[in-house]
């Protein structure tokens, strides 16, 4: 089982910039398919970004397309979400997902097809 752990969360002001990392442990991440997941007050959890197993392949939600961009670094178990001109919508805790994948998987963007999940690190952007 994959042991993840975001960080990088923090309140900012419209505008600004953050960088959000994820860590694995417990298994090799080179055999998964990552994703960003978002959970604002009251709301449903929606995906944010994902990022197939080789790395080849992104999604976005419309809403972050072009602010935002996800990426993995597998020798050092980590995936990134690096997120600019932050707007105060984007506030939400933000969860970092692994799912199993072979090399031809598409990306997932559903909250069932990933099978391991972080708790979360909070971004607050303020107006």
């Amino acid at each position: 089982q994959v042991q993840l752990v975001e960080s990088g969360g923090g309140s900012v002001q419209a505008g600004d910039s953050l960088r959000l990392a994820c860590a694995a442990s417990g298994v090799s991440f080179s055999r998964y398919g990552l994703g960003w997941f978002r959970q604002g007050l009251g709301n449903d959890r929606e995906f944010v970004a994902g990022i197939t197993r080789s790395g080849s392949s992104t999604r976005y939600r419309d809403s972050v397309k072009g602010r935002f961009f996800i990426s993995r670094d597998d020798a050092k178990n980590t995936v990134y979400l690096q997120m600019n001109s932050l707007k105060p919508d984007d506030t939400a805790v933000y969860y970092c997902a692994a799912g199993q994948a072979n090399v031809l998987t598409p990306v997932y963007t559903n909250t069932g097809q990933y099978t391991d999940w972080g708790m979360g690190t909070q971004v607050t952007v303020s107006s």
